[in-house]
């Protein structure tokens, strides 16, 4: 087979079109061309007059061989399928412990499952559906349940956002998470489109069915066990402490993978106490901005906004300021949702979350600031912590002590000037909302990043100069602000088979390359005995 790339198709294409269009492009009759298939399809809005399809196909072609001497590579190139596969271990003595249900932790479960090691997952939260339920109260009702909510519980936070699956890296292991996911339920049409998502409405589904995999495979997962301890002897970790329904419990294991997620700020300091060699680390702050989801479209869509074949736009920008500071956004929502992410009471913590149909009236994106060492006075590795905890309670105070979210429109936050109405676009936070201003929450670098980025941002994006948009604050959570160090063989370089896996301890930044990096600890955990 061979992969055929940029292929220019228009919006509401047919399989008959673009197997013609396929033809043409390298120059065979259409009936010389078969197993035509989808392997990429991403939207080219650059030319708003022209708004259309770029698609990469793979095909068995006729006299294959001269085609690819015919086109550069970038154009036509084989078809590459390298499988991923995982050999079955040795038995072992003790079974793996795997600390945390996210994306890492599940697909070092899932791995080691495979390989016949049976790992032992222990999760802090509820499952997804106990989990769904406390979430909920604490968006209806202000509840907040401090083990099982948006950060913590099965999946991840990543469970409860959008379900993005857009990564920066490159790594062999990613088709093989794409493909594990559409076997668990996820639509196959994150395999071919350029920005791939599954929606949490969907991603729960996923999730479980994912647990029931490893659970069938001989795994076990246990739900509201928080690990509270390790202990070690001679530099090597000998057993996992965990405690459920006030009851603590010692597992006897000399892998543990740690994959706790970015929120748990009481396990870090426990590490931290234990010696175990951390560092801080750059993350951001800032807040959420919300649009009307019609006035992206129109702006990124021009003519053709509102096309059926379309999906909402979504949108990615950044902006370097001439004090040094950036402002980029993240995380973006298309057709989402603001939602409660606190995990510690009395504070409050936003992100953003779409469904699967991304259908909401408004779209919404992180705005942020990255934080770096040299910002923090405190040189303490967990400084970074410390700073988001501050800015979160400082966030409860000034949405009155209530559970109210601190809220400004765009303009108010440029002007410095509250304007306690809102206009055109409402604010998605639940439970409730109170107009606030940002100096005595966020730190004046990112107050003042987000003032002079705004307006440069919107001579980018038309939307961005409406001074209507709705600012939610604050994101806190987007990164973890620790590394826990590790060496080449992924292990802690303080305790031998023990290995700080994911996005909490510093090594991801999202589903997939938690993913990846849960797969590369499962690896060397299997590889280690």
């Amino acid at each position: 087979m061979i992969r055929i790339n940029d292929i220019y198709m228009p919006l509401g294409f047919t399989d008959e079109m673009l197997a013609a269009r396929t033809a043409r492009e390298i120059g065979v009759r259409p009936s010389d061309i078969h197993d035509l298939r989808l392997v990429r399809r991403s939207v080219d809005a650059r030319k708003k007059n022209d708004v259309h399809f770029t698609i990469a196909v793979e095909a068995s072609v006729k006299n294959e061989q001269y085609i690819l001497r015919k086109f550069p590579p970038n154009k036509v190139s084989p078809a590459k399928h390298e499988k991923y596969t995982v050999n079955i271990a040795e038995e072992r003595t003790h079974r793996p412990v795997v600390i945390g249900f996210g994306p890492a932790g599940m697909f070092a479960a899932l791995i080691l499952s495979q390989a016949g090691l049976k790992p032992i997952v222990l999760e802090r939260g509820g499952d997804c559906d106990s989990r769904a339920a406390a979430v909920e109260l604490y968006r209806t009702k202000g509840i907040l349940n401090e083990t099982s909510n948006i950060q913590f519980g099965e999946g991840g936070a990543g469970t409860f956002s959008d379900g993005k699956l857009t990564t920066g890296i490159r790594d062999r292991r990613i088709t093989h998470i794409f493909s594990e996911l559409v076997r668990f339920g996820a639509p196959a049409e994150i395999l071919y489109s350029g920005k791939p998502h599954i929606g949490t409405d969907i991603l729960r589904n996923v999730v479980k069915n994912l647990r029931n995999e490893i659970i069938s495979l001989g795994g076990e997962v246990i739900f509201e066990a928080k690990a509270v301890g390790l202990t070690k002897t001679e530099g090597s970790v000998r057993s996992v402490i965990y405690e459920k329904n006030g009851v603590q419990t010692e597992i006897a294991a000399d892998s543990v993978i740690l994959a706790v997620g970015h929120s748990a700020r009481d396990t870090f300091e426990y590490l931290l106490g234990e010696h175990i060699a951390m560092e801080k680390k750059i993350f951001a702050m800032g807040a959420r901005i919300e649009h009307l989801q019609s006035d992206v479209n129109a702006s990124l869509y021009g003519r053709f906004a509102g096309h059926p074949a379309l999906p909402p736009a979504d949108y990615k920008y950044a902006v370097h300021i001439p004090d040094g500071k950036s402002l980029y956004t993240f995380c973006m929502c298309p057709g989402g949702y603001v939602v409660a992410a606190a995990s510690e009471k009395n504070t409050i913590v936003t992100n953003g979350m779409s469904l699967y149909a991304r259908d909401a009236a408004n779209a919404n994106s992180a705005l942020l600031v990255n934080v770096e060492p040299c910002d923090l006075a405190d040189s303490s590795p967990l400084a970074g912590c410390e700073l988001q905890r501050n800015v979160e309670r400082a966030a409860f105070a000034a949405g009155g002590s209530d559970g109210s979210a601190p809220v400004i429109t765009a303009g108010g936050f440029i002007t410095g000037n509250l304007t306690p109405e809102f206009g055109k676009v409402k604010p998605s936070y639940t439970p409730s909302v109170k107009f606030a201003l940002p100096d005595n929450i966020l730190p004046d670098y990112i107050t003042e990043t987000i003032r002079k980025g705004l307006p440069m941002i919107a001579a980018k994006a038309s939307f961005f100069a409406d001074p209507e948009a709705v600012i939610t604050m604050p994101e806190t959570r987007s990164s973890s602000p620790v590394r826990i160090l590790r060496g080449e063989t992924l292990e802690s370089v303080s305790l031998k088979g023990f290995y700080p896996c994911g996005e909490g301890a510093g090594y991801a930044g999202g589903i997939v390359s938690a993913a990846v990096d849960g797969m590369k600890c499962g690896e060397a955990v299997i590889e280690n005995g």
